[in-house]
């Protein structure tokens, strides 16, 4: 199955503040908040949705595309995503401009305050479906400029493309009509509960209306592990418990990679997410959303610490 992944293409700026936020903020005082955090570290790091998920797919063995658009500080990550199998021949760099940047602020709970500049993302409307050599078996249409996202849900459905829809921080951006229209044909709807909170709240579809207008609903827990209704079963993974829990930044998009990864292959949903369950642990192991790295073998010897179904997932890679 070829996979195109789109969505942002950004560098993270991710700090860590070493007490925790809600220590610091009024409930009565939030109209006029007014706060600062000093940190105690700060690092650059590769992110961007679309590069994150398809970094973590291209670990676990399938052949991700990205189409997005980045600045004309790209070249050094392109070269990183390339050697890593990442085809980014669909990544178009908008000339005077700076690659989209996210800056988050950590605290010890992984609590997170973030800001988001969009640079080059901006433009991510200019790119189009209708100019790629080959026609992807499935889209996912991750974070990008609003305008962007729209416009892919419509082509998806103007080729007969299957398409994941993964709204989510843009959905502060959108109307419930849009959430509604861009939801409603999707093959996949994958959000956090939180999200899918927000979701409930914009269109008033509970878990079980949602389910009648996608085939396939995802909804992560946090720690609490993850959802997937599908075929008109539920399933419910659980987490792979953290050796050490650094940064949360990307761990979503490792799952969702996970996710895929089992879905390209053609794997029984259970054992999709536990790939990526699994996959998610690992980014939270450590600081930034493209920082992990194993084996397949490192990864089935963990796995099968882990989950009833390791021969098989061993048997299929």
């Amino acid at each position: 199955m070829r996979i195109l992944f789109t969505g942002s293409v950004a560098y993270d700026y991710l700090m860590t503040f070493p007490g925790y936020f809600k220590d610091h903020l009024l409930p009565d005082k939030l109209a006029t908040i007014s706060v600062s955090f000093l940190v105690d570290s700060m690092t650059r790091q590769r992110g961007g949705t679309a590069p994150n998920i398809a970094y973590t797919h291209a670990l676990l063995g399938g052949r991700p595309a990205v189409m997005a658009t980045a600045g004309e500080d790209f070249g050094d990550y392109r070269a990183w995503l390339e050697e890593r199998g990442v085809d980014c021949s669909a990544i178009k760099v908008i000339p005077g401009t700076f690659t989209a940047s996210f800056f988050a602020n950590t605290d010890r709970g992984n609590a997170q305050i973030a800001s988001f500049y969009p640079g080059a993302m901006g433009y991510a409307a200019v790119q189009s479906l209708h100019d790629l050599a080959y026609t992807p078996d499935l889209v996912v249409i991750s974070p990008n400029a609003p305008d962007a996202m729209r416009k892919f849900v419509r082509e998806c459905k103007e080729l007969k493309i299957r398409y994941v829809y993964d709204p989510s921080q843009q959905l502060a951006r959108m109307t419930a009509d849009v959430v509604r229209e861009d939801v409603d044909g999707a093959w996949m709807l994958a959000v956090n509960d939180y999200e899918f909170g927000l979701i409930r709240k914009m269109t008033g579809w509970d878990e079980a209306a949602a389910q009648q207008h996608v085939a396939v609903l995802v909804i992560t827990r946090g720690e609490n592990g993850a959802t997937i209704f599908a075929d008109g079963v539920r399933t419910d993974v659980s987490i792979v418990p953290a050796r050490q829990a650094v940064d949360p930044t990307g761990v979503g998009d490792a799952f969702r990679a996970g996710l895929l990864r089992g879905v390209a292959a053609g794997w029984p949903w259970p054992l999709c997410g536990q790939v990526g369950a699994l996959a998610a642990t690992y980014c939270l192991e450590h600081n930034g959303p493209q920082s992990h790295h194993y084996s397949l073998a490192e990864f089935l010897t963990r796995f099968r610490q882990h989950f009833e179904d390791a021969e098989l997932l061993n048997e299929l890679f």
